[in-house]
């Protein structure tokens, strides 16, 4: 079968920056839907029409992949709203309640930096800004079935910051370094 808007794909890759550091790979086959919110649209295009066993190499600028970095996604919060016990690249769904009130409610931010008084928040993909490389192999190509379509996702968006709004929250989320969300 050949890959097509509304089909599960099951996916390895490798990723990495313009400079060959390897960002991250995924070593064993994992289901995505395309035509949903699972993949980046040029992943999706570049999917179209290939088979089981396929490699296909993409290069993706930032506009393309994870966005440019926007520094109004930084967020200096006040370290009484966090828990006693935070780390640098801890990520949380949203800001903490008393936290700023203009700084979106439906993204993933990321601790970036911690000081006695402050703490650093950081709203952007940790990707955002790069150029990337990714080589991903097709192991298997299905069609989606009908609830898989209605839902839009497979639950593997690996590639997306902003939260499930229908989700309550935290239900089904790993907020930390290396949660599926970048994968």
């Amino acid at each position: 079968m050949k890959i097509s808007e509304q089909c599960v794909v099951a996916l390895t890759w490798t990723l990495k920056d313009t400079l060959g550091e390897e960002l991250d790979t995924l070593d064993e086959p994992v289901e995505f839907l395309v035509g949903g919110t699972d993949l980046l649209d040029k992943i999706e295009d570049a999917l179209q029409g290939h088979v089981a066993g396929d490699t296909i190499e993409l290069h993706l600028e930032p506009q393309n992949a994870f966005g440019d970095y926007d520094d109004r996604l930084l967020f200096l919060e006040p370290r009484h709203l966090f828990p006693e016990h935070i780390e640098e690249g801890m990520g949380f769904e949203g800001l903490p309640e008393g936290g700023n009130s203009a700084a979106p409610k439906d993204r993933l931010y990321f601790v970036s930096d911690i000081y006695p008084e402050h703490v650093v928040l950081d709203g952007n993909h940790p990707l955002a800004g790069i150029a990337l490389r990714i080589k991903m192999k097709v192991h298997a190509v299905r069609e989606a079935t009908l609830n898989e379509v209605g839902l839009g996702t497979l639950g593997t968006g690996f590639f997306r910051m902003q939260l499930d709004p229908s989700r309550p929250s935290g239900e089904g989320e790993d907020p930390s370094p290396g949660s599926r969300t970048l994968h």
